[in-house]
This record gives structure tokens, C-alpha cells and sequence, in this order.
């Protein structure tokens, strides 16, 4: 067994077919069958099955998987820390879901420090790769948050996965709707109110989605539902079809995209708990550490607990 071999599999396995994970290899279809036979008769699992209608992961395939994305991560992880061209740069990596002080923290980071030589990265991503990236520590901090509807679902994931999480704040839940809406100066709706009106949901693109969902009310039963992974999507479909979408309600007057959005509260209470998670027993960079001290500038919760 060797990584070619496990980047094979993934590819395979997040193809629709082995013609398309050949070209995206750059390897021929015959070559990367063979491999990938040679690295199942190893093994002694069958790891897809074949069919006249193509391939197919199989339940040890499952299982196989989801330690190869592991083995890989950590392997490029030391490719790109040891063999790259850059390994003489300070290194530094967040991802966050989509919270506006994430990055304003991350900016301020590297203009307090001034490295020389540096590269590093924030992802803007989705739970359950926030949650990855932390696990494989392809980032240092992640920044996650969850509501009364998928607590108990997160912290199970938090032990599972060996993270720490510590509260920053908790925000009650509002509506973003653009500023011509006919509820935009209300101080308050409820979801009914807005039922005639399409929600934006990021889309978790996860079979555990609902679970994973980084918006409140995950479990309300929406009768119009437009799901996208693109901001600039999201305020678009807002402004143009009178859509809304659900979250903390907090905004910054910095950043362009959101200037013609305004909060309303909603009347249903399901409050989103925000704050930072790292991996147990980690020995945080410079750069981390400075990182959460600039987080904690935005705590209004005491840390009371970790989970």
C-alpha cells in the first residue's frame, strides 16, 4: 500500500466514474483499475463494487475511506511543510463557517506579528470540513457554532473527534432580508410570516446535513428552499427574489457584500451558540495562540465549558 494507491481510492470514490478519475489523475483507466486491484487484493476487502452500471463503494469500502482521507491529509500536511518550495515560510491555517470576526481576527493576527515570510490560509467552509480540518490539523482554530437543534449532534462530534470548543457568545436568531423587503423595518417576524418567501440555506452538501446545518430553526419544515455554497449567490437571490436567510444577525458595516442587507429578529427562539474550536492535547503555533487571544476580544460568554 502506498499514497498513490489511497489518493487513487478518493479519487475513484468521488468520481462519478473511473473514466472520470483517470483523467483528473492524469493515470490511463487500465493502470488505475490494476492499482487499485492490487492494493484491494492486499488488503483482502473489496473496495468497490463493479457493476455493468459502473462502481460502487462497498460498506468496507466506506470504512477504508474514511481512514485514507485521514492518511492523506496528514501526509500532505508534511508534503507541503517539509518538500514544498515555500517550507521556509511561518505556516498558519484557520477554517471558520461564515463569521465576519473570524477574519477580522485572522487579518489582525498578521498585521500585529509582521512575519517576514509567511503562508497562510483561512477556509470559509462548511461544518463538517471545519471540523476535519481541525481533527487533521490542516488548520490550528476552527470557528463553529450550533443551535438548540443540532447541540447534542455537535458535541457528540466534538468528543468523537477529539476537540475542544469554547464559547464566544450566544445570538438570537434573525432573518437577513435585503433592504427594500416589505419586513425590513420590523423589529420583529415570525417564520410564518416569511413562509411565502424562498429561505437561503448554505448548502453541508453532507448526508448528515440536517445535523450539520450552521443555521438555526434546521428542524422548521420550509415550503420554499434554494440551498447555495457562494455568499455573493446567496445576496443576489435575496435581493432579487425577496429571499431571506436565518442566522446570528450579525453584520459588518466593512464589508461591501452585505451593505444592502438589513436583520430582523425572529420570534422563534433558537439561538446559535458561536465559538472556537482546536484539537485536544495540540501545542498551538505563535500564531494560534495569538489568534485566539484575538478571538477572546469578541467573548461575551464565560467559558463554563468545554466540551
Amino acid at each position: 500500500m502506498n499514497i498513490n494507491q489511497l489518493k487513487y481510492v478518493l479519487e475513484v470514490a468521488s468520481s462519478s466514474s473511473m473514466r472520470e478519475a483517470s483523467t483528473k489523475l492524469y493515470v490511463s483507466q487500465p493502470a488505475l483499475s490494476a492499482s487499485i486491484r492490487e492494493l484491494e487484493e492486499e488488503l483482502g476487502i473489496l473496495i468497490f463494487e463493479r457493476t455493468n452500471k459502473g462502481i460502487s463503494l462497498t460498506e468496507e469500502g466506506r470504512d477504508f475511506i474514511s481512514y485514507a482521507k485521514k492518511a492523506v491529509g496528514q501526509y500532505e500536511i508534511l508534503e507541503d511543510r517539509y518538500l514544498s518550495k515555500d517550507s521556509d515560510k511561518e505556516r498558519f491555517s484557520v477554517s471558520a463557517q461564515h463569521y465576519n470576526f473570524a477574519s477580522r481576527a485572522f487579518t489582525e493576527v498578521i498585521r500585529k506579528m509582521q512575519p517576514e515570510k509567511y503562508l497562510f490560509s483561512i477556509h470559509e467552509t462548511k461544518t463538517t470540513e471545519v471540523l476535519d480540518d481541525v481533527r487533521s490539523l490542516r488548520s490550528e482554530v476552527g470557528i463553529v457554532s450550533f443551535s438548540g437543534s443540532n447541540e447534542s449532534v455537535i458535541k457528540k462530534l466534538f468528543r468523537d473527534y477529539s476537540l475542544e470548543f469554547t464559547p464566544l457568545m450566544k445570538r438570537d436568531t434573525h432573518v437577513y432580508v435585503w433592504k427594500d423587503h416589505i419586513y425590513a423595518k420590523r423589529k420583529e417576524v415570525s417564520i410564518e410570516e416569511m413562509r411565502e418567501f424562498p429561505c437561503v440555506s448554505f448548502d453541508q452538501s453532507s448526508d448528515s446535513n440536517f445535523y450539520l446545518t450552521e443555521e438555526a430553526m434546521a428542524d422548521y419544515s420550509f415550503d420554499k428552499m434554494i440551498k447555495t455554497d457562494d455568499r455573493a449567490t446567496t445576496m443576489e437571490i435575496i435581493a432579487k427574489l425577496s429571499g431571506y436567510a436565518i442566522g446570528s444577525g450579525m453584520l459588518s458595516g466593512e464589508n461591501a457584500i452585505l451593505e444592502g442587507l438589513v436583520t430582523v429578529k425572529l420570534k422563534e427562539e433558537d439561538p446559535l451558540t458561536i465559538g472556537y474550536i482546536t484539537r485536544k492535547g495540540s501545542i498551538l503555533s505563535a500564531y494560534g495562540e495569538a489568534y485566539i487571544e484575538e478571538l477572546l476580544k469578541y467573548r461575551e460568554l464565560e467559558e463554563n465549558e468545554k466540551d
